[in-house]
């Protein structure tokens, strides 16, 4: 293997390069076997043999818009997490802020079980939970001088500009918004902006793909839009079909049900404290977003709701209208028949509903399982 000291990619062999410079090669050795992996654009991953580190992975942030930001978050979550034991992430064996490199404990990523849903949850409350109870979320998600001491930002709910797409596609559909259906979004986005008493550790995009799941357990991956905030907005990914995600399923009651009071439990166990907040809120939260309908690379371009009216893409494993419609029904059925600060939401939500298929009636349920056998 040769060295390029000046850069600190490491290569030769025929063996891809990878960013490895002195200060990770005096404290890990010099890695062997490298191989790049599949990827987002946003990183470069590879794996790789470290004679005092093992099996490892290394990822590095690429240059670009808010890289050091991303490789902030991902530090801190991972540093905040790695406390936990059982762990419910890899080991971070080392960094290198200048470059944005991390070194991570490689683990083995098997085809989850049946009900793997009630892992997941159980290992997301107890990652929830590793956040320090004094610590209170930044005010902004500013990078730092020092990137790696930067502390994780609040988590940012929906706003002004959602309601306002949202409400706007209720009319072109044709539904009647009910006259409280406005004050109740606006009173649900300053329910969502508050920061709990007791934060969590949020992962930012804890979907199928970033859980691993081994022999001992889950371990969660790519914490580049780790912040702190209430942890019942990722229980909710479980039925809203993960927001962020490409990966949309639809598990039956029962085992969301199950899935819910496992998580529930799992964060009593490690707080001592109840989740604050409703789980209706957060899945509502996640609807009327127009940006939970695209991949990052996409979100703030343009209003996804709006856009939607003209055309249908897919995206992973469902199309928009479909994430649409399966969002509107989970809310319509979180707060039909009860006394709620969404009751007229959910009225909505149930007229707008039987619209979509009105207009698109060629759509189909989401998946109800994650493709197998990955991710």
């Amino acid at each position: 293997m040769t060295t390029d000291e000046e850069s600190g990619i490491c290569g030769g062999d025929g063996q891809p390069g990878v960013p490895f410079g002195a200060g990770l090669r005096d404290a890990l050795g010099a890695p062997a076997a490298v191989r790049l992996l599949d990827s987002s654009p946003r990183s470069s991953v590879w794996a790789a043999e470290l004679p005092r580190g093992g099996p490892v992975v290394v990822k590095q942030l690429v240059q670009g818009p808010g890289a050091e930001e991303r490789y902030a978050r991902e530090v801190a979550g991972l540093r905040i997490a790695g406390r936990l034991r059982p762990p419910v992430t890899p080991r971070l064996l080392g960094t290198d802020p200048s470059a944005r490199v991390l070194v991570l404990e490689r683990v083995e990523h098997g085809a989850p079980g049946e009900e793997w849903e009630i892992a997941y949850a159980t290992a997301l409350a107890r990652l929830h939970a590793a956040a320090p109870a004094e610590v209170p979320p930044a005010t902004d998600t500013e990078p730092a001088a020092d990137p790696e001491s930067a502390p994780l930002p609040r988590w940012s709910g929906p706003d002004r500009t959602d309601i306002d797409s949202f409400l706007t596609l209720a009319r072109w559909l044709g539904a009647a918004v009910p006259a409280q259906v406005p004050a109740e979004l606006e009173r649900l986005t300053r329910r969502l902006d508050r920061t709990p008493r007791r934060p969590a550790l949020l992962h930012g995009d804890p979907c199928p793909g970033n859980d691993l799941h081994t022999a001992d357990g889950i371990r969660f991956i790519d914490f580049e839009q780790a912040s702190l905030g209430n942890g019942l907005n990722e229980l909710a990914y479980l039925r809203v079909g993960f927001p962020t995600c490409w990966c949309v399923t639809a598990a039956p009651e029962p085992l969301l049900l199950a899935a819910e009071a496992a998580y529930r439990s799992a964060w009593r166990e490690a707080t001592g404290t109840e989740p604050e907040g409703e789980l209706a809120d957060a899945c509502a939260g996640w609807l009327i977003r127009g940006d939970a309908l695209v991949e990052r690379a996409l979100r703030g371009t343009a209003d996804q709701l709006a856009r939607l009216t003209r055309e249908d893409w897919t995206w992973g494993t469902a199309t928009a209208r479909q994430r649409l419609l399966h969002r509107l029904e989970v809310v319509a059925r979180m707060v039909r028949n009860t006394d709620t600060a969404l009751a007229e939401l959910g009225m909505l939500c149930a007229d707008m509903a039987g619209r979509v298929l009105t207009r698109w009636p060629e759509l189909r349920p989401v998946p109800a399982r994650r493709p197998h056998p990955y991710p």
